[in-house]
């Protein structure tokens, strides 16, 4: 059974509001005692928080489907309906959410950080809130709203970690990582040992630091090959990329410098597929710090191969230790260096907020609506009227009626005349499925004076 998921698709759905209740105050010689039907509740959210204590998205990929409460309807005496429940959904620090298109939501790094995935509907007015001096009783109340921001969603987990080991299969990231910190990831030798990331925490020099071992890299890494992309999404965030490399490959048919450049190969085609506004705090991964670890020097034909190749490889500019996870030959010296490098990166990084609370607003109108004329018929996008709309009980004549006097109040009636409308014209409200057609009927005085010319271009409103 898996134990490590680092990429899951989540389908949330947030909770409805529940619907206001129209109901009007009865008791012993107070027949009719005013209106007091109470508002529905709001519907629940959706909310990812980041949790320490969680390290993998396996949950989610079990049970990829979460969906809060809805509201419940609002009763007579002023009774409020209960609000529906949240469903909180903890995720690791290092959590990326995309759409499906692979639009970028938010990164979730640090603990505590939230992001409101779905939002709950608002519960629908009850008729004592719409109560005034002059709609004393109203005989309507107002529809609970759906939820918003509902759908499918990408995670994916990104190791938060200050260096990564990279490499081929069977280089001794494992056991560089386990001489170098407390962890203790599986060690054997044979390829692909490692089929998830393993960090450690590395103590040198009154520092600490973190170190990721990133499972081995083929070539065709970059386009999927071997699980290329789930291995190489887990160096996007590190500071430091330090290359292992296997100098007890003799009798086989590659060398060091071969496998680094394979390997810096691939990180340059990763790259590529990766948005401009997504490389993070330390910017595009060829051009972050590297170093070069030549491992297994504690076999003698290692050793002879460490110092054939070290001279090429500092040619290029890039330090070069020879170490041993078996002997702890080096280590000291690699640990001082990359904790040089560790506070540099650190110095230069934006400062980051420990807790970030992430919300995804409702959508807000440039302008309270726009008018266009289209096809022998008007279409009015507008928030607020397409909200009214989905709150009204087309059922009850009274709550046509409040419909009609908000719109009205909103200036659409106006715009109408103005655009050349006249009685009986076919008007739209909203966009797509969810669009509601009327038959218009003017309530303006005078109106066929306001009469202007019919398909002029869009207008906005406000």
């Amino acid at each position: 059974m898996a134990s490590f998921v680092d990429r899951v698709v989540l389908s949330v759905a947030a909770g409805k509001g529940g619907h206001g209740c129209a109901s009007v105050h009865r008791e012993k010689f107070k027949p009719l005692g005013g209106p007091d039907g109470g508002n529905g509740g709001n519907g629940g959210d959706v909310v990812l928080v980041v949790d320490a204590g969680v390290t993998s998205l396996l949950d989610y990929h079990f049970s990829p489907h979460r969906t809060a409460g809805n509201g419940r309807p609002g009763a007579g005496g002023h009774r409020q309906g209960a609000n529906g429940a949240d469903v909180v959904l903890p995720v690791p620090s290092g959590t990326v959410v995309k759409t499906r298109a692979g639009e970028l939501v938010a990164d979730l790094i640090g603990a505590g950080s939230r992001l409101v995935l779905a939002q709950g509907g608002a519960g629908g007015l009850g008729n004592a809130a719409l109560s005034n001096t002059k709609r004393k009783a109203p005989g309507f109340a107002l529809l609970g709203e759906d939820g918003e921001g509902g759908g499918e969603y990408v995670l994916e987990l990104k190791s938060v970690a200050d260096v990564a080991l990279i490499g081929y299969p069977s280089a001794g990231k494992s056991s560089l990582v386990a001489a170098m910190s407390a962890a203790k990831p599986k060690i054997a030798d044979y390829p692909f040992t490692t089929l998830v990331p393993n960090l450690g925490v590395v103590q040198s020099a009154g520092h600490v630091f973190t170190m990721a071992d990133v499972p081995g890299l083929i070539p065709g890494a970059s386009q999927g090959k071997g699980l290329g992309h789930e291995f190489l999404r887990h160096i996007e965030r590190c500071a430091v990329l330090v290359h292992v490399l296997d100098c007890a490959t003799l009798e086989s048919d590659r060398d060091p410098i071969s496998d680094f450049d394979t390997i810096e190969a691939e990180l340059a085609a990763y790259e590529a597929t990766i948005p401009d506004d997504q490389h993070g705090d330390y910017g595009r991964l060829t051009e972050r710090p590297r170093l070069v670890v030549l491992n297994k020097t504690d076999i003698p034909d290692g050793k002879d191969l460490a110092e054939l190749v070290r001279t090429e490889l500092e040619g290029r500019g890039l330090r070069v230790f020879e170490v041993s996870a078996v002997s702890h030959a080096g280590l000291k010296e690699l640990g001082y260096a990359l904790v040089e490098i560790v506070e540099q990166a650190r110095a230069a990084r934006p400062e980051v907020v420990e807790e970030r609370i992430v919300l995804r607003p409702r959508a807000v109108d440039e302008a309270p609506f726009k008018l266009r004329f289209e096809d022998d018929h008007y279409v009015v996008l507008s928030r607020k009227a397409e909200r009214w709309i989905k709150q009204t009980d087309f059922q009850n004549d009274e709550a046509v009626g409040y419909l009609a006097e908000r719109l009205y109040k909103l200036g659409i009636e106006q715009a109408l005349l103005e655009m050349g409308a006249r009685e009986g014209d076919e008007v739209v409200i909203g966009d797509g499925p969810e669009a509601v057609v009327f038959d218009w009927r003017p309530t303006l005085s005078g109106g066929a004076e306001h009469l202007g010319p019919r398909g002029q271009d869009d207008r906005l409103y406000g």
